[in-house]
């Protein structure tokens, strides 16, 4: 009997902490669940674009910094729309509406150590109110292969550039430019010298004229001659 009655309570024991871990376990699922916003309510966007970047469901979707929903689906068009292929679908919460609807830039960034993408939403100011039931056009992610090879091709380039100024005679180019020099200076000389004939000229000139200005005032005009 007492047997029996210790196993009764054993069995009355294990249940309740049965049902207490299952309660602390659904109170620990709600509390994550509130903070991570699984409860507040959500609405869909729907973005546009021609490359992902290796973005996957359930990256995070934020707007100048704040998170403000995640991705929920990616899937390809069936028929192209201005470029795009590929639509990512948004999860967005509700109390987040009007911001998005004042007109915002989707594009997909890369961010941390591991290169993990994200849907980047930038405000855009003295924008018209955007459509949120209509799929919106996102900026596809900036191309790190593309960015390499622009790099390489510029790095070719100033290589041709280093290797033709080195190919260039450094004596051979001194002595042009002490030859050109040394024109320059005989040029400079020759105009000197014209110079100086010039005002020579004119100074006798002046006195011609000044004598034979004397000569009309004095009315010997003829004489001179």
């Amino acid at each position: 009997m007492y047997t029996q009655r210790n196993e009764t309570m054993k069995q009355i024991a294990a249940a309740v902490f049965f049902v207490a871990g299952l309660a602390l376990l659904v109170l620990f699922v709600f509390t994550i669940g509130r903070d991570k916003g699984f409860a507040e309510p959500k609405f869909q966007v729907e973005v546009l674009f021609n490359n992902v970047g290796g973005l996957t469901e359930g990256a995070p979707a934020r707007l100048s910094g704040v998170n403000v929903g995640n991705v929920s689906g990616i899937d390809f068009l069936d028929r192209d729309v201005q470029g795009r292929k590929v639509r990512v679908t948004l999860n967005i919460f509700s109390k987040f509406r009007k911001q998005l609807e004042k007109g915002n830039r989707f594009t997909i960034k890369t961010e941390g150590v591991l290169g993990e993408k994200l849907v980047e939403i930038y405000a855009l100011e003295d924008q018209r109110a955007v459509d949120l039931k209509q799929p919106i056009m996102g900026e596809n992610p900036v191309d790190i292969s593309e960015l390499t090879e622009e790099f390489a091709m510029a790095a070719k380039s100033f290589s041709k550039a280093a290797e033709t100024i080195s190919a260039v005679d450094v004596v051979e180019l001194t002595q042009v430019m002490e030859e050109s020099s040394r024109s320059l200076l005989v040029t400079s000389q020759g105009l000197n010298d014209i110079m100086d004939e010039m005002q020579d000229i004119t100074k006798k000139s002046k006195r011609m004229f000044d004598r034979l200005e004397q000569k009309i005032i004095e009315g010997d005009l003829f004489k001179v001659f």
